[in-house]
């Protein structure tokens, strides 16, 4: 066998071998998982680490997603994209491809059962049984959150609260405020784009269950 027809057959061969380990961006069996009772998630990001401790019987649903999301590296490689001091600490996935194959299955909407405290956290929407990707902890006292209508629907249900590195949140860059917001497209179509308008941002380097 020749040298050149060698080298492709082992490139073939790796190239099988990477696409065959390649993790899937999405499985709907995933859906299926019940998060545990309490469990707690470790967040390393672009200042530091800090934990979420997730009690499930506040929101059931929200805890379920969350722990399907964290488990199979959903928020692995994102921003924070939208840090309004003495408010919100926003963030979701912003690779097109995963997103898409998650954003179909959104959550029925649950009643608030815990406050949106500092430290809490709970999921952002933009309407009726909308939750389901997009997350915020509160940067202070927020209980207006849990009553309010928008989108005609009440309140936002927390589900989770920071237990260690509420410093690392407090420090998280918010220097756009709600700027980034408007340009959320951008982030979507063409990421190195709004890098390049939003150079400052921090991001979640990985996300993972501890215990």
């Amino acid at each position: 066998m020749k040298k050149s027809t060698v080298r492709i057959f082992h490139l073939l061969l790796l190239l099988m071998l990477v696409v065959g380990c390649a993790k899937p961006v999405f499985k709907s069996k995933w859906l299926k998982e019940e998060s545990p009772s309490t469990f707690i998630t470790r967040f390393e990001t672009s200042k530091g680490n800090f934990d979420i401790e997730i009690t499930r019987a506040w929101s059931p649903l929200a805890a379920d997603r969350f722990y399907q999301t964290v488990k199979y590296r959903f928020y692995n490689n994102t921003l924070f994209y939208r840090v309004v001091p003495n408010f919100v600490v926003q963030w979701g996935n912003n690779d097109t491809v995963v997103l898409q194959k998650w954003k179909p299955y959104k959550l029925v909407d649950e009643p608030v059962v815990q406050s949106n405290l500092r430290g809490y956290l709970s999921y952002a929407r933009s309407g009726k049984e909308t939750r389901g990707s997009t997350l915020f902890i509160n940067l202070k006292d927020n209980q207006r959150l849990d009553t309010v209508i928008a989108n005609g629907v009440k309140g936002y249900p927390p589900f989770g609260k920071v237990i260690n590195g509420m410093q690392v949140v407090d420090s998280l860059y918010a220097g756009y405020e709600g700027r980034t917001m408007r340009a959320l497209d951008t982030l979507q179509k063409n990421p190195a784009l709004f890098m390049e308008r939003f150079p400052k941002l921090d991001k979640i380097n990985k996300a993972y269950i501890i215990r």
